[in-house]
């Protein structure tokens, strides 16, 4: 039997139903092994394995014989395939529990694979959004906010504008058509605060009348 540990969802990726008159626009989690590449630093973390064992082969080469250089060496290329391996885990479980939201009036982030959150982002909150596009077809749109809200880095980690640390950059990581994506939340973002806002203010006489 098959088990939903966000079946308290009532709207996959939001923690309650939209009110009237919000719809999503989209909705998408990063690619896992964009976001372990580039936010797990998979490629630097292998490099630095090949180097401390390519290191050890070339100190032991004039020492011993060549299969011997190199069965002192392979320890390391196993260790750092094991670490790697685990990297690439998290980057695929981290993206699996995640859930990025484009409504008409806001950006939902359902993140975090261990503690789970939910960022709500309304677009009046919301500076300005930069596209960094990637590789494979992938990018990154980081949201710059408004006035004095702050977000903890590290709690939103890896789901953020990476060494932003004095004002957090909610960021939607390694997304798939990340250009595609960030028009959408352009386009939803530039009519809704266009929009005027209308309000019912009730005066006095109104509330004695009731």
């Amino acid at each position: 039997m098959s088990h939903d540990d966000f079946a308290f969802e009532p709207i996959k990726g939001l923690p309650e139903t939209p009110p009237e008159g919000e719809h999503i626009l989209w909705q998408g989690r990063p690619d896992w092994w964009a976001l372990s590449v580039e936010a797990l630093s998979l490629p630097w973390v292998a490099g630095y394995f090949i180097v401390l064992a390519l290191w050890r082969f070339l100190t032991l080469i004039d020492q011993m014989p060549l299969i011997g250089a190199l069965a002192a060496a392979s320890p390391l290329l196993v260790m750092g395939a094991v670490v790697c391996a685990m990297l690439a885990l998290v980057g695929f479980v981290q993206a699996r529990a995640t859930v990025y939201t484009i409504t008409n009036r806001r950006v939902a982030m359902r993140i975090g694979a261990a503690l789970t959150v939910t960022l709500n982002l309304p677009f009046t909150q919301l500076a300005s959004a930069d596209l960094k596009p990637g590789k494979r077809g992938t990018g990154s749109i980081a949201l710059d906010l408004l006035g004095e809200t702050r977000l903890s880095y590290l709690v939103c980690w890896p789901h953020v504008r990476p060494w932003v640390m004095r004002r957090t950059q909610p960021t939607l990581r390694c997304i798939p058509e990340a250009a595609k994506v960030a028009q959408i939340l352009a386009e939803a973002a530039e009519t809704r605060i266009a929009t005027p806002q209308i309000t019912r203010a009730i005066t006095a006489q109104q509330i004695a009348a009731e």
